[in-house]
């Protein structure tokens, strides 16, 4: 879709899924099953969205996916359905690897950063995409290579040490960022304490890519945080800012997880934020 002098482009890295508990937190299942009904092993199919942000001067992938080095048992575990996978996806809209100027990771928990590498002919793990520079926060790197036991099963080194060279890597520590004119990174800790979001400003337009602040539709609703994030109080309020804001300025929201809407626009029944959908293909 043409966004002020931007295009946005619905990449994805296809599906997976996870235990529906926890992508819900506090919420009962007999509220979330209504939304979201789970298979026979309790888990809930989530997508893997990543927008390529395409400007007047890059090409920006957000985000990765979850990859495909997995071996059959991670596979078999999570569910993971990547017939339509980002290569796939991005030579679908015209675009390959050599093309993606930046990428952009929210976090590095392995469905959003495992696309960044891959096997080359030699069964050696690269960076995917070879000319990019990979835009990570610098706390975020640090959490990852210095996990614990409550968050090492998140993370997956091969999906970020092959980058971790100054040709293809840049360290984020601030909490704004504007990495090109009107495209910002925003850090919104919550699920990781260093979690960033991506702002898009063009022609007195916003998009706001939500990553996992806001993982699915359902996840408007305040008290649904998921089970997942280290710091649900922050991720609270970090939610009701954005939210009230992209309300008040009528932003464009982009969902990573959602597998029914990719964006739309807020509006309110009574007390509560639902969603406007505007579809894009």
């Amino acid at each position: 879709m043409k966004f002020g002098k931007c295009e946005i482009y619905p990449v994805t890295d296809g599906s997976f899924y996870l235990d529906g508990g926890a992508v819900f937190g506090i919420v009962p299942r007999v509220l979330w099953e209504k939304i979201y009904q789970p298979d026979e092993r309790n888990r809930i199919p989530l997508s893997l969205h990543c927008p390529l942000i395409v400007t007047k001067k890059y090409t920006i992938l957000i985000d990765t996916g979850i990859g495909t080095k997995n071996n059959e048992k991670f596979c078999r575990i999570y569910g993971i359905d990547n017939r339509a996978n980002l290569l796939e996806s991005l030579y679908r809209f015209g675009y390959s690897p050599k093309d993606i100027d930046l990428v952009i990771n929210t976090h590095l928990h392995f469905d959003h950063a495992g696309g960044n590498t891959t096997f080359n002919e030699h069964g050696e793990i690269v960076p995917t995409f070879p000319r990019a520079k990979y835009f990570i926060q610098k706390g975020e790197l640090e959490a990852a290579l210095n996990s614990n036991e409550r968050t090492a099963g998140s993370y997956k080194r091969e999906d970020f040490l092959p980058i971790n060279e100054p040709k293809n890597l840049c360290l984020v520590d601030d909490e704004v960022v504007e990495m090109d004119k009107g495209v910002f990174l925003l850090k919104m800790g919550g699920h990781t304490r260093h979690h960033q979001c991506v702002k898009i400003e063009s022609d007195g337009q916003i998009a706001f890519f939500l990553a996992d602040l806001v993982p699915t539709t359902a996840h408007l609703h305040y008290p649904y945080i998921p089970g997942y994030d280290l710091f649900p109080l922050d991720t609270l309020e970090n939610k009701k800012k954005i939210l009230k804001q992209a309300f008040e300025e009528h932003w464009l929201l982009i969902f990573q997880h959602d597998p029914n809407v990719r964006m739309g626009y807020l509006k309110k029944t009574g007390e509560r934020f639902e969603i406007e959908e505007v579809k894009v293909y």
